[in-house]
């Protein structure tokens, strides 16, 4: 809408740039070159644009990250039933007593067949099947951990596409009203009515929109091939976003996401997984003094001559573990340090989280000051200058290029406010990263909160 009122003003005025160029030749022009550049501005409109919820589900769907991951979860989760399991039974056949002289002949020897099986004492399996179900746990929270990595970066990417899509559609506005000043310019400078001045520095105000664009053109290639290859495609991909900027009214307290971040946060669920299998593995060790029971049964078959042939046999035998302190208590001091140095593992990754989250809600509530700063005040004090520089210019009060510098400002203005609104979008990322939880979820901490 300003957009539209300035160049209407222009219009009205007779210094359009159409005019310009019916007017004042192009032989020696010196802005031919930039003009150039700065019509070569990507068009992409035609692409069918791709939302954030679309684009996080392609990503979760197609990375090959996370297939790996998933893969890795299958695989323990695979393991837990053999973990608890009985060994294999033993089948066993016994010869006794045969012949030297006659090898072969087995009826003069005592024949025995048996099956065995060991049966683990002192509940040591229940404690294998649960140490294997923490791997699982593991597992399932690294899994997650490269969910939330992946979500923060397609995220970081759509939101650095979409800026540069925003940056792109101001600078248009001021392509068009820089060359349409050029031509304002150069008419009044033919006619005598301004200095070179004045057209010198319509000159450089275009340059510098050339140099712009280059960077914004850099930036959403960059953005775009990323994004691409998040979502698996290839890099070059036609690609566009569609989305809107938000800034709420508050953010969550430090408290209440480090409170969050205890039950969400992957890394700390697999630390906290890491540290009850090492708490599993002291009790197993400690169960090594719980000897294992062996029961075997068979059948005999007695040497040619006997009363009785047929007979059958039991056997019950265990390990003795009491004549072996040395190793058992070596694995037992084994798997109480290793549990401590879980534990304090699990305590220096939370210190951290709490750091990381403290950093992480400070730069989102800088952002997120900044881009209401811009939103509800130097936009509406721009706008009030503009306004108060086109009447001034009505009643030939000020000059052109002041007119002009008035509503480069308002469009500067909203160039820098939605940076300050993709700034607050990825600092939101990060603290979604701190957390572990996706930031639509943040705002459930207060009801009250409106996005």
């Amino acid at each position: 809408m300003k957009f539209r009122v300035f160049t209407g003003i222009l219009v009205s005025l007779g210094l359009g740039a159409g005019a310009a160029c019916g007017q004042v030749s192009t032989k020696d022009d010196a802005f031919g070159s930039v003009a150039t550049l700065l019509r070569d501005v990507p068009q992409t409109d035609a692409v069918p644009a791709m939302g954030l919820d679309q684009a996080e589900q392609i990503a979760l769907e197609e990375n090959p990250e996370i297939e790996a991951a998933v893969r890795r979860v299958a695989m323990a989760r695979a393991h837990v039933p053999a973990a608890g399991a009985l060994d294999d039974p033993v089948a066993m056949y016994r010869g006794w007593g045969v012949p030297l002289k006659k090898p072969w002949d087995y009826n003069a020897a005592q024949n025995m067949f048996s099956v065995s099986q060991t049966f683990a004492g002192g509940s040591k399996r229940n404690l294998r099947t649960s140490i294997a179900e923490s791997d699982v746990d593991q597992a399932q929270a690294n899994l997650d951990a490269v969910r939330l990595n992946m979500r923060i970066r397609v995220r970081k990417a759509f939101y650095d596409l979409m800026l540069s899509q925003d940056e792109t559609r101001i600078h248009r506005q001021h392509v068009a009203i820089a060359q349409q000043a050029i031509g304002a310019a150069r008419i009044k400078y033919t006619s005598g009515n301004v200095p070179q001045q004045d057209v010198l520095k319509a000159q450089v105000a275009l340059t510098g929109l050339a140099e712009h664009m280059i960077h914004f053109d850099r930036d959403a290639e960059i953005a775009r091939a990323r994004l691409n290859v998040l979502l698996g495609r290839t890099p070059d991909a036609p690609l566009q976003v569609r989305g809107e900027h938000a800034v709420s009214a508050s953010l969550p307290s430090a408290d209440s996401l480090m409170e969050m971040a205890r039950n969400t946060r992957p890394d700390l669920l697999a630390a906290k997984a890491a540290a009850e299998r090492s708490h599993k593995e002291q009790q197993l060790a400690k169960k090594a003094y719980a000897p294992d029971l062996t029961l075997s049964a068979g059948y005999m078959v007695m040497p040619t001559g006997q009363d009785f042939r047929n007979g059958y046999m039991v056997e019950a035998s265990m390990n003795l573990p009491w004549l072996n302190r040395k190793k058992h208590d070596a694995e037992i001091s084994e798997a109480r340090f290793k549990s401590s140095e879980q534990d304090a593992e699990l305590a220096a990754l939370g210190n951290t989280a709490r750091g990381q989250i403290a950093e992480a809600l400070a730069e989102a509530q800088s952002a997120q000051k900044l881009a209401l700063l811009y939103q509800q005040h130097l936009k509406t004090q721009a706008e009030a200058t503009l306004r108060s520089s086109v009447i001034a210019y009505e009643n030939n009060k000020t000059g052109f290029l002041d007119l002009l510098d008035s509503q480069m400002r308002v469009i500067d203005i909203d160039l820098a406010w939605v940076q300050a609104m993709g700034d607050f979008d990825a600092r939101l990322a990060d603290l979604e990263m701190t957390v572990g939880r996706p930031v639509d979820k943040l705002w459930q901490l207060n009801p009250e909160v409106k996005r």
